[in-house]
């Protein structure tokens, strides 16, 4: 086995153990209160997805969505009328999205595939797509370049690529270094890796500046049209595992209108929007 295909095993692996959000109810899995559950709390502590999906405006049209994790953004996509193509490496994952679409009566307009990123055009064919979406799974991707080729060949001209990835200049990687760098920056791509997720110890995390992930994502043949910074997990971390939502006491004092002015410096998130060069 290769190092890059030991690295995507090794990434499904991670996923199956522990679905992206997973615990964000502590309601029976699979059931609709759960599914309700997870999605308040997933756009309570990130109100920008709704706003960067953008989900209304691809009603009628064709999503493609690479790294759809439990479906929480897949299914709102559907429930707002789109065709929807979700992707995943996670048999568990898939599992738990499939119900999703169950429970929300929209198995009709959502198909699933297991396929890794990197050989996507192996399972999915290739048609044209309004809309290519990854929030939050590129940087993850062994070879996010080759993933990125990839998701271009499935966008129909003039159509809009949205992603997600990491940002290297956010407060999250600051955090990470001091609390676990002990001055090693040396070691920033191995922290950033280890305590990047939830649940430690994620094989591959990326981070990007603006310049270098628009130039990993224009070197795809896309064109860049916007790239905006979002998202400072405010909580402490002891009260937010156990669904308590109490800020850190450095972020208490600050006003909204200062905090929100510190996201859009400091943010984790690098919102990406592009179309097909």
């Amino acid at each position: 086995m290769s190092a890059i295909e030991h690295s995507v095993e090794a990434s499904r692996a991670y996923w199956d153990a522990r679905p992206c959000n997973i615990r964000h109810s502590t309601k029976p899995v699979g059931t609709r209160a759960y599914f309700d559950e997870v999605e308040a709390r997933k756009y309570f502590v990130e109100p920008h997805i709704p706003d960067f999906a953008d989900f209304r405006r691809w009603k009628g049209q064709r999503v493609l969505e690479l790294g759809c994790g439990i479906g929480t953004d897949t299914i709102r996509f559907a429930r707002a009328g789109a065709h929807v193509a979700a992707v995943d490496l996670s048999q568990q994952s898939l599992a738990i999205a499939r119900r999703r679409a169950e429970v929300f009566d929209v198995t009709s307009r959502v198909r699933f595939h297991e396929a890794n990123g990197e050989d996507l055009s192996d399972v999915v064919p290739v048609e044209p797509y309004d809309l290519v979406y990854s929030f939050g799974v590129i940087h993850h991707i062994p070879r996010p370049d080759r993933a990125l080729a990839e998701l271009r060949r499935y966008l129909r001209p003039h159509g809009t690529l949205k992603i997600m990835v990491y940002n290297r200049y956010s407060w999250k990687v600051f955090w990470i270094m001091a609390t676990y760098g002990g001055g090693r920056f040396w070691k920033l791509p191995e922290l950033v890796a280890r305590y990047s997720e939830a649940q430690t110890g994620c094989p591959t995390t990326r981070t990007y500046t603006k310049a270098s992930a628009r130039r990993l994502v224009e070197a795809a043949g896309f064109r860049v049209t916007e790239i905006t910074v979002d998202h400072v997990f405010p909580y402490r971390i002891a009260d937010y595992v156990q669904h308590r939502y109490v800020k850190e006491w450095y972020f208490r004092w600050m006003p909204r209108l200062l905090f929100r002015a510190f996201e859009r410096r400091f943010g984790w998130h690098l919102l990406i929007t592009a179309e097909s060069a």
